[in-house]
């Protein structure tokens, strides 16, 4: 049972660290589109 809690843990902190990787792509591609969007006008 110790295991198990354990392997969950280390993935539970696997995905949260992917997720801010996500979360800063997602930034960064909006940021761009909006300078992009903005040069248009």
């Amino acid at each position: 049972m110790h295991t198990l809690s354990r392997s969950y843990r280390g993935l539970g902190l696997l995905v949260r660290l992917n997720w801010d990787r996500a979360l800063t792509g997602f930034v960064i591609l909006g940021a761009l589109t909006a300078g992009a969007w903005l040069a248009t006008l």
